[in-house]
């Protein structure tokens, strides 16, 4: 169960936190997994610009070329620090990650001190990479994107890092700034949120025994809304299962006839046993009411929820 209360003293006074609201609302998290196959992991333990990477102060050339680079890859470029106290200066890391279907995840690891040597990271993103090696714990703390992330995300980041020093880092804004605090593990793709520190403790730990659990779960970075949605809905349904257990092979789109309810999908799951075989889940989209999502959103907005109406085993 998620937890809806306020709990953030630091919110209580000093005014509107989108987490909190998000909470007290209820807002469903299943199906807001932001797409990507692709990572590329900055370390960077100054301060990071609201729009990360790319306010950095760094020289241009090589700067346009990792941009460019990450954008003809599909990737992701997210500034990631360690937790707690650390060194302004000194060797810095960079990795390019990469999800495969068949579990085979790729990574590559590099370092820079000098701007230039971020011009690996362009050979990285058309290399293979390393299979093998343990996933990376990202957790959002951005707080010039939106303080929800700082507030929840650093104790999350720091309970993390007390078991899994190696793994877990820092990092800067994924999406979903009101379900703070937020975890993804990459390159698996498995986005979690609405953690606190001992929530994300039990959630991770579950992870890496390969248990994924519904109750966190904002979804699969390599499935489309409506079918995170659905396989968010199997496991809350048939129990944790681990990341490749149950596959999307068949999704149908039907627009609703004159009943107001807006668009559905029909999303058919297949499991490896000792799972269920064939699962159909019928999931409906609809437009939420307008609401500030963010702490410093300019005005009011409104997303897709995606609900699931029905599942059953065929």
């Amino acid at each position: 169960m998620i937890d809806k209360t306020v709990t953030s003293p630091v919110a209580a006074t000093q005014g509107f936190f989108c987490a909190n609201s998000a909470r007290v609302r209820g807002d469903s998290m299943a199906g807001t997994a932001s797409p990507g196959l692709v990572w590329v992991l900055i370390e960077h333990r100054g301060g990071w610009p609201p729009n990360g990477f790319e306010g950095l102060d760094l020289e241009a050339g090589t700067k346009a070329l990792v941009s460019s680079a990450a954008r003809m890859a599909g990737a992701r470029v997210l500034l990631v620090r360690k937790p707690g106290p650390r060194p302004r200066h000194g060797l810095q890391r960079w990795a390019v990650l990469r999800y495969h279907s068949s579990g085979d995840y790729q990574q590559l690891w590099g370092s820079w001190e000098q701007d230039g040597d971020l011009a690996g990271i362009v050979a990285a993103l058309a290399s293979p990479g390393n299979p093998g090696l343990p996933p990376v714990i990202l957790i959002c703390v951005h707080g010039r994107h939106d303080p929800c992330c700082a507030v929840r995300g650093r104790p999350v980041g720091r309970a993390l890092s007390e078991l899994w020093p190696e793994l877990v880092w820092e990092c800067s804004h994924v999406g979903g700034d009101r379900f703070a605090a937020n975890a993804v593990v990459v390159p698996d793709g498995v986005y979690y949120g609405g953690l606190d520190a001992e929530s994300s403790v039990a959630t991770i730990k579950s992870h890496l025994a390969g248990r994924i659990d519904a109750g966190y779960l904002r979804g699969y970075t390599d499935l489309s809304p409506p079918q995170q949605a659905a396989i968010a809905a199997v496991l809350g349904r048939f129990g944790p299962a681990g990341r490749h257990d149950y596959q999307v092979t068949e999704t149908r789109h039907q627009i609703g006839e004159n009943t107001g309810e807006g668009e559905r999908w029909r999303i058919h799951v297949t499991g490896r046993p000792p799972h269920p075989a064939h699962i159909e889940v019928e999931v409906q989209v609809r437009r939420s009411p307008a609401y500030q999502l963010t702490c410093l959103a300019p005005s009011a907005g409104s997303v897709m929820v995606y609900q699931p109406m029905s599942i059953r085993s065929v």
